[in-house]
C-alpha cells in the first residue's frame, strides 16, 4: 500500500497564546502543504453527515520540505558518559525472566557490544534461545540448553583477563522440572578474541546493544538486580553479587556497578547503588512495578514492598516518544474561537495524480482572557490514548466473535499491521504476549483522525457537527486539561457535555466531574461505557497514561497477579466499580452490554411523563419510537450500552425515562456481573442487556442526563438534524443552560 505522510504534535490541547509543535515525516523528498482547518465533522462514510471543515487563515499555511524521520521502538537502559567500561577482568550478572527466548534473533541482556564494528562484549540470548556471550566479531560461547519462557534464571558472564578464560553460567530458580537446574560453559579465548571484546565497543546498555549509534537487539522479558564486578567471579560470588542487597563487602575487588530497579519505580531514573555513579535512565518506558525474582505473594502493592518489585519488563516494541524534530510551530491566536482544529497536510506522490493526506488534531480551549461559553464539550482524550493505534482487527483472535461481524481491515489497520514500531494501545499485546500497559500521544496516532473508523475521536465529531448545525455556542476542553486543572476547569461552565465513550478516568478527573455535579453543575452524558477503567497520567512525563487490567471487566488481556498497582502513582488500577466508584453514582447508569452489528431504538417509560422530565420530551409523541435510525448500526441505542442499577449507586430519585431492550444475540452482558459460565448472557436471553436513558437532579440546582449509548451521537444528523434524537438532545441542552435551578 502507499506509504503515508505521518505527523504528530507535542500536545493535543492548547489555549490562545500557546505554541504547538508539529513533527512530520514524509516517505519521499519533496514539498508538502500545510493549512489550518476547524473540524466540524470527520465522518465521510456513506451513511454519515459527510466530512465538514472550515479553512482558517494562518501563517502556517505554506509549503514545507519533506524528510523522513525514523521511529526507534524498543525499550532499554542507557547511561551517562557511556556507563561502565569493560576492561581487564569483569563479570556481568543479573536475574532474568525471558518472555520470547526463541525469537529467532539475538536479544542483548547487558554489555558494550557494538554491532556496527563488531567490538565489545554482550551477555545475550541467541537466536535459538540459548544464553550466549558475544565478544568482538563472533559469538564465542553459548550454553547447549535453550531457556524456557517466563522462568527466572540467574545468569552471568565472567572474563578472566589473566588467563583469557570466559565462563558462562545460568541457574534456573524455583527449578522443579526434568534436567539440570545449572548449566555452564567455559572457553579459553585466543588473544585476538580477548582483545576484540575487552575495553572496546559502544556505550554500555541494558536490554539492548548498539548498532550504528542506536539501540538494537532489544531484549524481551524482565531483568532484575543487574550488576558488574571488576573481576571474574565464581558461581558463589555471583549469587552474592546479585541476590544479596548489600553485596559490596562480600567481594574481594571493587564493585563497578549494581542497579536497584526497586528504587524510583515511578520515574525513568535508574540508580547505581555501588556508589560509582553509573546512574542511567530507561528509554521508551519499559514496564516498572513488576514482580521480581523474590516476590513471595505476601504483598500485592509494590509501594509497601518495593524490594519485591525490583524487575523491569522490557519489550522490543515499546515506544514512548518518537522524538522527531519539529518541522514547524503553530502559535494559537489570542482571538481564535475554541473548538477542534486540525493541521491538514497534503503531499503529492510520485504516482500520477496521487496525493497523501494527514491530519493532526489540536483541541483549542479558551485562553485566560477569552469569554467562555456556558457549555463545554469535554473531549475524552484519555480514552483516545487508551485506544491509540489499536490493532484489535488484525490481532484479536476473538474479534469477529466479539463484534458479530466479518472483519474488514481499514487502511489504518493494514498500515499498522505492515509497519511495526508505531507503539500500541492498552488493548494490544506486545510481541512477547504481555499486555500493553502504557500508551503515549507523542507519536502518529493514525486512528485519531477524521475520515477514520467511527470510534472515539471520529465518532465524537458527530457531536461537534450537531452543535454547529444547531448554532449552540460551546467551548472545547479535554481530559488532559482536566487532569492538570481538576475541578477548577469545570467551574466556569453551567453545563458540561461528554463525548461518546469517556471510558478511562483518573482519580483526579473523576473527583472533578463528581465535584462539579455536587456543586450544581449540569452534566450531559452522551455516551456509554464511561468512567469504567481507572488509569493514571504520569506525574512528570507528558502525554502518557498507564493502565493495568486488574481483576475483572471486559479485558483485552489480564494483568499478572501482583501487578495490579500502577507504577506511575502506586494506585490500584482496574474497574472503578471495584473501588466503590461505579459509574452509576455519577451518571445514573453503568456499562451493561456490548454488540457491534446492529443498534436498537428506545421506548418511553411511564417515568418520562413525570413533570420533572417533561422538558426532555417536549415536542415528542406519547408512543413515539426514539432513534430507530442512525449512522452507527442503524439506531440510537447500541454498540456499547449502560443500564441503571440501584445496587450499583443509581440515585433512588433517578428517572429511567426511556429504555431500549430489543438487542440481538450478538450483544453480550458484561462479564464482571455474572459469576458462573452459562448461556443466558446475550441480548435474546438476558434481561440485563438493556439501555436506560436516565435523568436525575443533583444538589445545589444541578442535574444529570444520560443517553447510555455510544450510538446516540450517530443519530443526531438523521433527516438533516430534524429527528427525535436531535430534539431530545436540544431540549436537554436548552434546559441545562437555563440558570433556573433544578429542585431535588
Amino acid at each position: 500500500m502507499t506509504e503515508r505522510l505521518l505527523a504528530y504534535s507535542d500536545r493535543i490541547s492548547a489555549a490562545a497564546g500557546e505554541r504547538v509543535e508539529i513533527k512530520v515525516s514524509a516517505p519521499e523528498p519533496g514539498p508538502y502543504r500545510a493549512r489550518l482547518i476547524r473540524l466540524i465533522c470527520g465522518d465521510d462514510s456513506p451513511a454519515g453527515p459527510g466530512f465538514k471543515a472550515e479553512e482558517i487563515a494562518s501563517p502556517i499555511a505554506r509549503d514545507y520540505e519533506g524528510r523522513l524521520q525514523p521511529i526507534h521502538a524498543g525499550s532499554h537502559i542507557e547511561f551517562r558518559k557511556g556507563g561502565p567500561q569493560l576492561s581487564g577482568s569483569f563479570t556481568l550478572a543479573a536475574v532474568i525472566w525471558p518472555t520470547l527466548p526463541k525469537k529467532g534473533a539475538p536479544q542483548a541482556i547487558m554489555g558494550t557490544f557494538d554491532a556496527s564494528n563488531r567490538s565489545g562484549c554482550s551477555l545475550l540470548i541467541d537466536a535459538s534461545g540459548r544464553l550466549a556471550a558475544h565478544l568482538g566479531a563472533s559469538q564465542v560461547v553459548h550454553l547447549e540448553t535453550a531457556m524456557f519462557d517466563r522462568h527466572w534464571y540467574l545468569v552471568s558472564l565472567a572474563f578472566d583477563a589473566a588467563t583469557g578464560t570466559l565462563s558462562l553460567r545460568q541457574r534456573a530458580l524455583h527449578h522443579r522440572g526434568p534436567g539440570a537446574a545449572v548449566a555452564e560453559a567455559t572457553r579459553r579465548l585466543a588473544p585476538q578474541e580477548a582483545v576484540a571484546g575487552n575495553g572496546a565497543g559502544g556505550p554500555f546498555r541494558i536490554a539492548a546493544w548498539t548498532a550504528h549509534e542506536i539501540a538494537a537487539a532489544h531484549y524481551n522479558g524482565k531483568i532484575d538486580s543487574p550488576a558488574v564486578a571488576g573481576r571474574s567471579l565464581d558461581a558463589e560470588a555471583v549469587e552474592r553479587l546479585v541476590m544479596e542487597r548489600n553485596a559490596a563487602p562480600l567481594l574481594s575487588s571493587p564493585l563497578i556497578a549494581k542497579w536497584d530497579f526497586a528504587r524510583g519505580i515511578s520515574g525513568v531514573a535508574i540508580e547505581d547503588v555501588s556508589g560509582n555513579g553509573h546512574d542511567g535512565r530507561t528509554v521508551n518506558l519499559p514496564a516498572r512495578a513488576m514482580k521480581g525474582w523474590n516476590w513471595d505473594g505476601s504483598e500485592y502493592n509494590w509501594v509497601k514492598a518495593p524490594e519485591q518489585y525490583g524487575a523491569i519488563h522490557f519489550h522490543d516494541d515499546d515506544l514512548y516518544d518518537c522524538d522527531w524534530e519539529t518541522d514547524f510551530s503553530w502559535d494559537v491566536p489570542g482571538d481564535l474561537k475554541s473548538g477542534v482544529y486540525c493541521i491538514h497536510l497534503t503531499q503529492a506522490t510520485s504516482q500520477a495524480g496521487g496525493a497523501r493526506e494527514e491530519f493532526v488534531p489540536v483541541c483549542v480551549r479558551p485562553g485566560p482572557q477569552q469569554k467562555r461559553a456556558a457549555l463545554a464539550l469535554l473531549i475524552p482524550t484519555a480514552s483516545y490514548w487508551a485506544y491509540a493505534n489499536h490493532q484489535m482487527a488484525t490481532s484479536w483472535t476473538f474479534d469477529e466473535l466479539s463484534t458479530g461481524n466479518f472483519e474488514t481491515f481499514s487502511d489504518v489497520d493494514r498500515y499498522l499491521e505492515e509497519h511495526v514500531g508505531f507503539g500500541m494501545s492498552v488493548y494490544d499485546n506486545h510481541s512477547d504476549g504481555s499486555g500493553v500497559c502504557y500508551s503515549s500521544s507523542l507519536r502518529p496516532v493514525l486512528n485519531m483522525r477524521p475520515k477514520t473508523h467511527l470510534w472515539q475521536f471520529n465518532a465524537d465529531t458527530h457531536i461537534t457537527d450537531w452543535l454547529e448545525a444547531e448554532k449552540i455556542d460551546y467551548d472545547v476542553i479535554t481530559d488532559d486539561d482536566l487532569e492538570r486543572e481538576g475541578l477548577d476547569l469545570l467551574k466556569a461552565y453551567r453545563c458540561v457535555m461528554t463525548g461518546t465513550h469517556p471510558e478511562y478516568y483518573t482519580l483526579k478527573m473523576l473527583d472533578a466531574v463528581q465535584g462539579y455535579t455536587d456543586l450544581g453543575g449540569r452534566l450531559i452524558y452522551l455516551g456509554a461505557n464511561g468512567f469504567y477503567w481507572r488509569i493514571a497520567y504520569h506525574p512528570e512525563l507528558p502525554g502518557v497514561i498507564e493502565h493495568r487490567r486488574a481483576e475483572d471487566g471486559m479485558r483485552a488481556w489480564f494483568s499478572e497477579g501482583g501487578e495490579y498497582y500502577m507504577g506511575f502513582t502506586g494506585e490500584l488500577s482496574g474497574l472503578w466499580r471495584r473501588m466503590d466508584r461505579a459509574p452509576n453514582l455519577l451518571v445514573g447508569a453503568g456499562f451493561s452490554a456490548q454488540g457491534f452489528d446492529h443498534s436498537s431504538s428506545y421506548r418511553r417509560r411511564k417515568e418520562s411523563f413525570d413533570p420533572r422530565a417533561a422538558f426532555i420530551f417536549e415536542g415528542l409523541g406519547k408512543d413515539e419510537v426514539i432513534g430507530d435510525f442512525g449512522s452507527i448500526g442503524g439506531g440510537a441505542a447500541g454498540w456499547e450500552i449502560d443500564r441503571a442499577d440501584l445496587a450499583l449507586g443509581t440515585p433512588r430519585h433517578a428517572l429511567i425515562v426511556a429504555e431500549a431492550t430489543e438487542f440481538p444475540a450478538s450483544y453480550h452482558w458484561v462479564k464482571e456481573e455474572f459469576n458462573h459460565a452459562h448461556s443466558a448472557i446475550d441480548g435474546e436471553t438476558c434481561p440485563m442487556v438493556r439501555c436506560d436513558m436516565v435523568f436525575f437532579e443533583t444538589p445545589n440546582g444541578g442535574a444529570v442526563f444520560s443517553t447510555s449509548s455510544i450510538s446516540w451521537a450517530g443519530a443526531l444528523a438523521h433527516g438533516n438534524y430534524k429527528n427525535n434524537v436531535s430534539r431530545i438532545t436540544a431540549n436537554v441542552v436548552k434546559r441545562f443552560l437555563d440558570a433556573k435551578p433544578f429542585e431535588m
